[in-house]
């Protein structure tokens, strides 16, 4: 079982960075595939990034290439999103969520088997 827990949404303007932490518990978190999901407004949520247990592979849908940097650090049981260069179309409530799934099924498939809370990220133009 696992236990996650987002901070550090808020609200931004255009071009800013926020730096999204995930706090889990639980004693199988340095083995599952972590991920970032997020919500806009009106729409249906979608996959934002994922990061294999070691950290040693990195996945990033097209849309946040390049400004977007997912991260973990095992000792902490912490999975981090770094968002710079933030658009008005990246409002969304972010989700953290963690996958017994290896990383390649993971990325395919975008399941999970434990989410968190989510937060809430609002950028303004």
């Amino acid at each position: 079982q696992v236990q996650l827990v987002e901070s550090g949404g808020g609200l931004v303007q255009a071009g800013g960075s926020l730096r999204l932490s995930c706090a889990a518990s639980g004693r199988s978190f340095s083995r599952n595939t972590m991920g970032w999901f997020r919500r806009p407004p009106g729409k249906e949520r979608e996959f934002v990034a994922a990061i294999m247990w070691s950290g040693g592979s990195t996945y990033y849908e097209d849309s946040v290439k390049g400004r977007f940097t997912i991260s973990r650090d095992n000792a902490k049981n912490t999975v981090y999103l770094q968002m710079n260069s933030l658009r008005p179309d990246d409002t969304a409530v972010y989700y953290c969520a963690a996958s017994t799934l290896p990383y390649s099924d993971f990325v395919a498939r975008r399941v999970a088997d434990y989410w968190g809370q989510g937060t809430q990220v609002t950028v303004s133009s």
